[in-house]
């Protein structure tokens, strides 16, 4: 096994046993995967600031898609326990539940939602469908559709609601991108499917598929499993949105006289080069060459030159923080997101 395959595994998989034993062992266990996903991954980007700008010579590895559907079955099998042993009252007090459900959470929002994100953009159908049922258990299932159909298409233009704009919060985002890329993802599904009156509609699965959870969860722990289950799901929406948010803040796609878009470049996503919170989100911070290559795998995505590409002045994790400090955040970002659009003008005038 190549060492980047090793790496990528060591640093995504971790949590797993960590929130095993969080789950079953008691608080500590409880705070030892929490600092894992926040302190202890700032601190490590911190001592290893930057990747390589490209992927590494040993980056392809068949053990890439193994690893998705080890992610996969930890995050079905980890949210299950969670919502057992939170609903079913069988943590420690609220010095249990709180850091064990905050920990669940951002392991779901920042390494289950970037698996799931691998997955859905594969050809293979059972991996595209498992990524899709990944989503569906975070009641987000029709981030299946939009995302594919509507934000890879229309990315960085108002046609696309989860591009955020120039001096909009995330707070506001967060609601119209919720909303927008539901109607959206619809109304391309709908488009696909055309007149066929035996066609299945997608979002009949997400629905039912959302349904089929909240059903289990009320079986496996009653109605606080339920309330679980949903407040795990509605905190991993929100660092799915907040990442899309930080991604492509204020950058916008120009259009030609014809009315049509110019084409996707590295200059419409925003990149983190730092190695660890790199590793744990399986690449997810290097936007630009996914939007560039959506069907690229993440171990083969190459980082772009900073003179190329905008570079966020922190990590991902970090900026989302920020991100929910409007004032900070605009102070931080508006200034830059404006220098890379005049650059990009500039580029297409000459």
């Amino acid at each position: 096994m190549s060492r980047a395959a090793l790496a990528f595994g060591m640093i995504s998989l971790l949590p797993l046993p960590l929130l095993a034993l969080a789950a079953t062992q008691g608080a500590v266990w409880a705070w030892i995967a929490l600092g894992y996903l926040t302190l202890f991954t700032f601190a490590m980007d911190q001592l290893i600031a930057t990747a390589a700008s490209t992927a590494a010579a040993d980056a392809e590895f068949p053990a890439a898609d193994w690893l998705l559907l080890v992610l996969a079955a930890g995050h079905f099998a980890l949210f299950g326990l969670v919502v057992v042993q939170i609903g079913g009252d069988k943590v420690e007090g609220l010095g249990h539940a709180l850091p064990l459900f905050l920990a669940t959470g951002l392991f779901i929002g920042q390494v289950s939602n970037s698996a799931a994100h691998e997955l859905i953009h594969r050809a293979k159908r059972p991996l595209n469908r498992l990524g899709r049922w990944m989503f569906i258990s975070m009641f987000f299932g029709h981030h299946a559709s939009a995302h594919p159909k509507v934000h890879h298409r229309f990315v960085g233009s108002d046609l696309d609601p989860n591009s955020a704009r120039m001096g909009e919060s995330y707070y506001r985002f967060a609601v119209r991108a919720w909303r927008g890329s539901f109607i959206a993802g619809y109304r391309a599904e709908r488009a696909m499917i055309g007149n066929s009156p035996k066609a299945w509609h997608p979002y009949a699965e997400y629905i039912l598929g959302a349904v089929a959870m909240l059903l289990l969860a009320r079986a496996l722990a009653g109605w606080t499993g339920v309330a679980v289950l949903l407040g795990l799901a509605g905190y991993a929406q929100s660092q799915l949105l907040i990442s899309d948010y930080v991604q492509h803040y204020g950058l916008r796609r120009q259009k030609s006289a014809d009315g049509r878009l110019e084409p996707v470049t590295a200059r419409h996503s925003w990149n983190a080069p730092h190695w660890f919170s790199g590793h744990l989100m399986l690449n997810a911070p290097r936007h630009s060459d996914h939007h560039a290559h959506p069907a690229r795998a993440f171990p083969d995505l190459a980082l772009p030159d900073a003179a190329a590409a905008p570079t966020l002045p922190y990590s991902l994790p970090v900026m989302s923080v920020l991100a929910l400090l409007p004032p900070v955040w605009r102070r931080l970002m508006d200034a830059r997101a404006a220098d890379w659009n005049a650059v990009v003008a500039r580029d297409r005038a000459a």
